[in-house]
């Protein structure tokens, strides 16, 4: 096995004892078994277990903030908010190892190594669609940046909820976290769904 191929290797039977058990139960002891190596090997790759860690984390943060931001195409602004939820449910839901590492805490102490971090750089990115509709309105576009961290973070906590109800279906909860959003709790829709899947 080449370097590249063993670093590689060590990552995945990282990311996969660290989403079962955590960081703090996962051991380079088990990780060195699960790989056939020694603990020189993992510590020669990543300096330790909190090496390791923070590349899982990295990882999977670039990911996920790729797959939100990628799905915000143009549109109106209610089926961009609906992109950006059936992204964040979609890689709940195919990557769903990466996201409990994601949500639990962790040891790693850089500014971009935790979750709260994640979902400010996705907030990021949702603040120019409600800064241009706040203008269009004429409300106060410096309110853009409170509103899409609300928005966010909705969707990101149900998202924690929905990583281990896996019902309704992600459609429906997309459908309703729109709903909430875009009417509010004054005018939700009765049966809400999604307007831009066909």
């Amino acid at each position: 096995m080449t370097g590249k191929q063993r670093r590689e290797q060590l990552l995945d039977i990282g990311r996969s004892l660290f989403a079962e058990r955590g960081y703090e139960a996962t051991s380079i002891e088990e990780i060195a078994a699960r790989a056939n190596v020694s603990k020189p090997v993992v510590y020669e790759h990543f300096g330790g277990k909190e090496g390791l860690y923070a590349v899982v984390v990295d990882r999977e943060m670039r990911q996920l903030l790729d797959t939100v931001t990628g799905a915000l195409t143009s549109g109106h602004p209610r089926i961009l908010l609906e992109q950006a939820a059936l992204a964040l449910l979609t890689y709940i839901e195919t990557q769903t190892d990466g996201f409990r590492i994601l949500v639990r805490d962790s040891p790693v102490t850089s500014a971009t190594g935790n979750f709260s971090s994640l979902i400010g750089d996705i907030a990021s990115q949702v603040e120019y669609i409600l800064a241009a509709k706040f203008k269009a309105q004429s409300y106060d576009p410096k309110l853009a940046t409170l509103y899409s961290h609300a928005l966010v973070g909705m969707v990101a906590l149900t998202g924690q909820w929905w990583l281990e109800a896996r019902r309704p279906k992600k459609e429906e909860v997309a459908a309703h976290l729109v709903n909430l959003a875009w009417n509010g709790l004054s005018n939700l829709e009765k049966k809400p769904r999604l307007r831009g899947r066909r």
